[in-house]
């Protein structure tokens, strides 16, 4: 008798068991599926058993990662609005004032010469005509439109550097990668610029410890590289700048004005369409850096930036930009 009164307590129990966690399955999918997807609530356990709590924490642990996702998503949009709203000043801003010089040109009066007067003779309209001044109308026309050529060149510039960055960010582009001699390809690209080193009395330095030193890279790609990074240190520098090896890094260093330094932030500086000048009012569209890391990524190379104050040669600080190989994933700490 007293094992039939086991069994009958064992089947019970199981039965209220399979109840009670029935119910507890259905509470935990009826949170998931009522749950907003906007939500911070996480499942709580209302069974003591370990089982449910390890599948709280699993699930819990999945709605968090979701959670990271979706911030991360929203911040990512929200970044692309805001460059896009950069990308709109910065096309719009030399657009209209190119429409505008060219209008003023339109609005100049045609006459190129003093008016001759209907009395005199016709040798002396001639040389009345042949020694008169150009018209004031004409020469504000030329200037009108020479400005207004100066705003196209530079919205094609813009462009240009958007075609380069989305040429970088081509998931489909093809890079033949090889071992690029360094030294000879800066000091090409440092000739391209002569006459703006000329300008502005700058002599750059290099300084290698290895002149054979090579990079794997594709050739094209880390001239737009160096080039692009020649072009940052001319257009924001305030000194020549001098470009060394050490090791398997190349650093491309330059002196910068004191509010500069403060103004860059070294962690966004390779972001796309950043500029350390708020109001957005010097050159630059502020995409050759991003096409720069862009590429450098693609090779498996990384930039890095640093800003550093400096007492003496008469500069305020300096910004230095390294070029350097990607860690291995398969190298060893030992």
């Amino acid at each position: 008798m007293w094992i039939a009164g086991v069994l009958a307590g064992l089947i019970a129990g199981i039965v209220i068991g399979s109840a009670v966690y029935g119910r507890e399955m259905r509470r935990m999918a009826r949170f998931l599926c009522e749950r907003p997807a906007e939500s911070n609530a996480r499942l709580g356990v209302e069974l003591p058993d370990a089982a449910s709590r390890e599948l709280a924490r699993a699930i819990n642990s999945q709605l968090d990662a979701i959670q990271s996702e979706r911030i991360a998503a929203v911040a990512k949009t929200q970044e692309f609005q805001r460059d896009l709203s950069s990308l709109a000043h910065d096309v719009r801003t030399p657009l209209m004032g190119a429409q505008g010089h060219i209008q003023l040109a339109l609005l100049e009066p045609d006459a190129p010469y003093d008016s001759v007067s209907p009395d005199s003779g016709r040798e002396d309209a001639t040389e009345t005509a042949e020694t008169a001044m150009p018209d004031s109308g004409a020469v504000n026309r030329e200037r009108h439109l020479r400005v207004a050529l100066q705003r196209l060149d530079d919205m094609r510039g813009l462009l240009d550097q958007l075609f380069a960055y989305a040429r970088a960010n081509d998931p489909d582009q093809t890079l033949d990668i090889e071992p690029i001699a360094i030294q000879p390809l800066i000091a090409e690209v440092l000739v391209g610029h002569y006459p703006e080193f000329e300008e502005r009395g700058w002599e750059p330095s290099l300084d290698f410890d290895n002149n054979r030193f090579t990079l794997e890279a594709d050739p094209t790609a880390l001239r737009r590289i160096i080039d692009n990074l020649v072009t940052n240190a001319l257009r924001h520098g305030t000194g020549a700048p001098a470009i060394t090896q050490r090791g398997d890094a190349i650093t491309f260093s330059n002196p910068i004005a004191a509010q500069a330094a403060t103004d860059i932030d070294p962690d966004k500086l390779f972001d796309r369409f950043y500029q350390a000048d708020d109001a957005r009012g010097k050159r630059g569209s502020g995409l050759g850096l991003a096409v720069a890391q862009s590429l450098a990524s693609a090779m498996h190379l990384r930039l890095s930036a640093a800003v550093e104050t400096e007492e003496h040669n008469g500069a305020d600080a300096r910004l230095s930009i390294t070029i350097a190989p990607e860690p291995r994933p398969d190298s060893r700490i030992e």
